[in-house]
C-alpha cells in the first residue's frame, strides 16, 4: 500500500534531533517507532498518531482529526490527522510531539534476557588446548 512520501519526509526532518527513532512499514503505510514504540506513521495521506489516553477529546477536538478506524472499528490511543490538519510546521509539529509525549508516558520496560535454546546432543565438540597440534609440531610437518 502507497503511503505520502513528502509527509514522510517532513516527520523524518522533525525526528531527526531525536535518538532511538526509527522507520517500519506496517499498518499498511509507515510508522516512526521512537524508544522502540510506535509514536506516529503515515497510512495513503493521512498521519496517523499515538495519544495518551487522558488527551484524546483534546484531540479529536481538532479539526481535520478523526478516531483511527483501520479495521473497521475506532482504535483507542490512535487518531488520523488529514492533510489539512499537518500542513503547516508547527501543526506536524504538533503531532509528532504528541506521539513522542504517547511514548515517553509508557513504563519502562524491565529488561528482558534472551532464552538460549537448547542444542541438539549432536553438538560438535570443541578441541582442547591440550588435544590441539602444537605451533612447533606444524613447523616440523611443513617445513617452516
Amino acid at each position: 500500500m502507497a503511503y505520502n512520501e513528502k509527509l514522510a519526509g517532513r516527520i523524518r526532518e522533525e525526528l531527526a534531533e531525536r535518538k532511538h527513532v526509527e522507520e517500519k512499514k506496517m499498518m499498511g503505510g509507515l510508522c516512526f517507532l521512537y524508544k522502540g514504540k510506535m509514536c506516529c506513521g503515515i497510512v495513503k495521506d493521512d498521519m496517523m498518531v499515538r495519544v495518551i489516553e487522558s488527551k484524546t477529546e483534546a484531540a479529536l477536538s481538532h479539526r481535520h482529526v478523526r478516531e483511527m478506524d483501520f479495521t473497521g472499528r475506532p482504535l483507542k490511543g490512535f487518531v488520523y490527522v488529514s492533510p489539512d490538519g499537518y500542513k503547516k510546521i508547527k501543526d506536524l509539529s504538533y503531532w509528532v510531539n504528541m506521539g513522542i509525549e504517547f511514548v515517553d508516558s509508557l513504563p519502562p520496560e524491565k529488561f528482558k534476557q534472551k532464552v538460549k535454546k537448547k542444542t541438539s546432543k549432536k553438538v560438535t565438540k570443541k578441541i582442547s588446548r591440550k588435544a590441539a597440534p602444537k605451533k612447533d609440531s606444524l613447523k616440523k610437518k611443513t617445513g617452516k
